[in-house]
């Protein structure tokens, strides 16, 4: 909501858990008993069913972003970080937070699943990894294992290599491996350095160097990678390896 002063809600509450940020100008926060003034940077946190409001103050001009995620998801999700015993959506306990690095990597989420140039597979990878952080912040767990299946993290990777040109989505990997997501996203990073979807891209532009020497058109070699378009491939192509594709293929040609 880019102006809050638009709009005034009542007491009210979801299904769902909710969680939002304050981008900029000050607002009240009703949640159950509690009555609190935010400002840019903080963190609202509503479990389901918990009424609650966020109004402007005297009409002075205000933003935020919101989410509503379904509680079963995330019960979930709880539960393959160790921090329940079953399924069960357990509530946290604080109803805000003013964790600078939290805030940030909400407003990067909501920026990351608002642009219609990245994949499913981004979107879902940092999904999981900002529920896993908010978890960690708010219900700090037992400490994570250093060991992982190397042999399901291989598959893994096997599995992004062989079908790297699609269109992958989380659970296409986790089914291929016997992971869970938020095991998957995890000990992935830590075993290999990068993301899921990082890799993803990188075996897409090594599919490209090859097809690059071959002197094929660039538009033809980016479709054919994976990318949904020219200016994703040529970004992607530059940040890996310094040079664009045009660059890349002249060179290899006159070799």
């Amino acid at each position: 909501m880019e102006d809050g002063r638009k709009v005034c809600y009542a007491p009210h509450c979801h299904e769902t858990f909710s969680i939002g940020a304050i981008t900029a100008g000050c607002s009240t926060y009703f949640n159950g008993d509690a009555r609190e003034r935010l400002d840019r940077g903080a963190v609202v946190i509503i479990n389901p069913q918990t009424v609650h409001a966020c109004n402007p103050i005297d009409g002075q001009p205000w933003s935020y972003l919101m989410f509503y995620v379904d509680a079963a998801w995330l019960g979930k999700l709880q539960n393959e970080l160790g921090a329940s015993g079953d399924e069960t959506f357990t509530p946290y306990s604080p109803i805000l937070s003013r964790d600078c690095a939290l805030y940030d990597r909400l407003t990067r989420f909501h920026a990351t699943l608002l642009d219609p140039q990245i994949e499913t597979l981004h979107k879902q990878s940092v999904a999981i990894e900002f529920f896993s952080l908010l978890q960690q912040t708010l219900s700090p767990g037992p400490a994570l294992s250093n060991t992982e299946p190397l042999r399901q993290l291989q598959d893994a990777a096997d599995y992004i290599a062989d079908h790297c040109t699609q269109a992958l989505r989380l659970e296409d990997i986790c089914l291929a491996a016997g992971l869970s997501p938020s095991y998957l996203i995890r000990a992935f990073k830590q075993h290999y350095g990068i993301t899921p979807y990082a890799y993803l891209l990188n075996r897409r532009i090594q599919r490209s160097q090859h097809w690059l020497k071959q002197d094929r058109d660039l538009t033809e070699v980016a479709l054919a990678a994976g990318f949904a378009d020219q200016a994703h491939f040529q970004r992607t192509f530059k940040r890996q390896l310094a040079a664009t594709p045009g660059q890349y293929r002249d060179r290899s040609t006159r070799q």
